[in-house]
């Protein structure tokens, strides 16, 4: 029987999870188990864990290929790792502002797993999640239905281009709808973010720029959110189909620090009716090309 323990957060997005050291290799029944919390809270969050850079990669192959990223720094045995760092020499920290992973890939990360070992000791530094599906829900129909018309420009190069960055650093630019389709649910949600999104293609740039500001100014609306206070050996699993998120930076000159992994994901698509008439696809499985 299983000892995982779910307790959501908050009615709309969030949940922390109980009775398992992710540390560990996990049978086929617990890998389902946090894989279908993850589609119903779109993040999860786990605590007191310890987690060594082959523990940490393991777990995440667990829910799918992973993602290496085009612009950052990385480990020579471990590309797949991600460092999230921020100390008294930093002038920002990566996460600062909301977005999605990657979204200027043409074919965003699905997910993404972030493990800190070294945390504020006068506390800060907690991350923001938004539920971007009921950000869609709640637009009026016409709005909706205007939306789902749209595509939008993601671009990585103001991101990336700047210090902290390989040098090597690809800056990938590509178009996503404004409104995807989870592949696994079937619900819609706003795919658009100050990160990343420059531009909606159908519009003229001061329409573009006014509904991005709304859009913008909607998701970040505290109703759709939850924050989550990180501890040494927290852990936090998140769904980019689902939601957005941002790093905190109120504890400077402490450290924060820590190690990301990163789901591969499929390129992001729209259906209005949130049915795909195909089967649905976990993640990173291959889905037709559309």
């Amino acid at each position: 029987m299983s000892q995982l323990q779910i307790h959501p957060l908050n009615p709309t997005v969030g949940a922390e999870i109980r009775g398992v050291d992710i540390s560990q290799e996990l049978d086929e029944a617990n890998v389902a188990e946090i894989r279908q919390a993850l589609l119903d809270h779109h993040v999860i969050f786990f605590r007191d864990q310890d987690l060594d850079h082959d523990q940490h990669i393991r777990f995440g192959r667990y829910f799918g290929d992973l993602h290496i990223h085009p612009a950052a720094a990385k480990l020579d045995d471990y590309p797949e790792l991600l460092k999230i760092h921020a100390d008294e020499t930093s002038r920002g920290v990566a996460g600062q502002g909301w977005h999605s992973d990657v979204s200027c890939d043409a074919e965003p990360p699905d997910g993404s797993i972030l493990y800190l070992h070294t945390v504020p000791p006068a506390g800060g530094g907690d991350t923001m999640f938004a539920n971007t599906h009921a950000a869609f829900d709640s637009l009026s129909p016409a709005m909706q239905d205007f939306l789902s018309g749209l595509s939008a420009i993601h671009s990585g190069r103001h991101v990336y281009s700047r210090d902290g960055y390989a040098e090597d650093r690809q800056y990938p630019e590509s178009v996503h709808p404004v409104v995807r389709t989870h592949p696994e649910s079937g619900r819609q949600a706003l795919f658009v973010n100050r990160g990343f999104t420059t531009r909606i293609n159908e519009l003229a740039r001061a329409e573009s720029d006014a509904l991005l500001a709304f859009l913008y100014n909607h998701i970040e609306q505290s109703v759709f959110h939850v924050r989550f206070g990180w501890e040494v050996g927290s852990v936090a699993f998140w769904d980019n189909r689902s939601v957005q998120h941002q790093a905190v930076w109120d504890y400077f000159p402490e450290v924060r620090s820590g190690w990301r992994v990163t789901l591969t994901g499929a390129k992001p698509y729209h259906d209005a009716d949130g049915t795909t008439g195909e089967p649905k696809r976990g993640f990173n499985r291959p889905r037709p090309a559309i």
